[in-house]
């Protein structure tokens, strides 16, 4: 009896702790102001803390690695807590299953993306209040889907990164030789986690240099909550898909992202293209800075003239006299 109460105590201790963090996090996203390192600190440990909840829960349901090899993904759910969980988030994923004014979105995103682990850290996220609904998907990729998603505080974008995909061992490049990585192994689920966590200190970091991008809100596991960037009707266009009106500027203001991040944040993006650019309301905001690492990582320039170079060659299409040498001297003059 002793060792069930204390148990009981450690729990809601955690979840208050995990509140307030929660809390604090909600705060240091805001991109109107920079976060101190406090707030920096408490991002930290809010991560650490969500791996140690996660292996807790883990535990306890018993979740197998080679889950997603079985000939019946979905066996887990006739299991009486997860139908129970499911039951309960179920109205809430209509966007994704595609049911109702949903229906035209295709069910196979929700086969694809949501296996046991997604769900779970769905359903974790939706009990802390950081996501409300699932409502459609805004883009797939390789390594991830983002989906429309509706919050207490209003429209977000949900990105989540596949659990069962091997194609995030061909990222490690952008993982080792990042000091703030060090130690990993490397099963591939941990290296989702990595990476998700990876993305959201990148983004961070960006803002709180005051580069325009989506604001993070929220982690968990494979599972990234942050800013929508579109409209009602759909996500914004990718730079690729519009006519600018003035592409001279939105090339020098690109070029000076480019600039702030490596000199300021210390970082450079890794994949910077035209279709890591979303056209919103008129001004670019970059995308997509899983990638990005430190000054310190082995390929960084490596990285950075890479990036440089495709800003180069999209200016050169839109008429533009850029040339790489000076586009470089004005990245690196500081």
């Amino acid at each position: 009896m002793e060792i069930a109460r204390r148990r009981k105590a450690r729990r809601e201790g955690e979840s208050r702790e995990w509140t307030d963090i929660s809390e604090s996090m909600g705060e240091a996203a805001n991109l109107e102001s920079d976060p101190t390192e406090a707030e920096l600190a408490r991002e930290a440990e809010y991560a650490e803390l969500a791996e140690e909840m996660w292996d807790e829960d883990e535990s306890k349901q018993s979740l197998h690695s080679d889950m997603d090899q079985q000939t019946d993904n979905w066996t887990w759910m006739k299991e009486k807590k997860f139908s129970r969980m499911f039951k309960e988030i179920e109205h809430r994923l209509e966007g994704v299953l595609g049911v109702g004014k949903f229906e035209w979105v295709d069910r196979r995103v929700f086969d694809q993306v949501f296996d046991q682990r997604t769900l779970l850290a769905v359903y974790k996220l939706m009990q802390q209040g950081h996501i409300e609904t699932l409502d459609w998907p805004i883009a797939r990729g390789k390594e991830a889907h983002v989906f429309h998603a509706t919050t207490p505080n209003g429209e977000a974008a949900v990105k989540i990164f596949h659990t069962s995909n091997a194609v995030f061992k061909g990222l490690m490049q952008y993982i080792e030789g990042d000091p703030r990585f060090g130690g990993l192994r490397r099963r591939h689920h941990e290296l989702v986690n990595i990476w998700v966590r990876k993305e959201h200190r990148n983004m961070m970091r960006m803002a709180k240099h005051g580069l325009q991008l989506p604001t993070p809100h929220a982690l968990f596991r494979n599972v990234l909550v942050m800013d929508y960037i579109g409209t009602d009707e759909g996500p914004s266009p990718r730079l690729r898909d519009v006519d600018v009106p003035d592409p001279q500027s939105v090339y020098n203001e690109l070029l000076d992202w480019l600039r702030i991040c490596w000199n300021d944040a210390e970082l450079v993006h890794a994949d910077f293209s035209e279709y890591n650019v979303l056209w919103h309301h008129g001004e670019p905001r970059v995308i997509d800075v899983g990638q990005s690492v430190t000054k310190q990582h082995p390929h960084a320039d490596e990285f950075l003239v890479r990036d440089v170079t495709r800003l180069v060659e999209w200016a050169k299409r839109q008429g533009i006299e850029a040339e790489l040498a000076d586009a470089m001297a004005h990245v690196l003059e500081g």
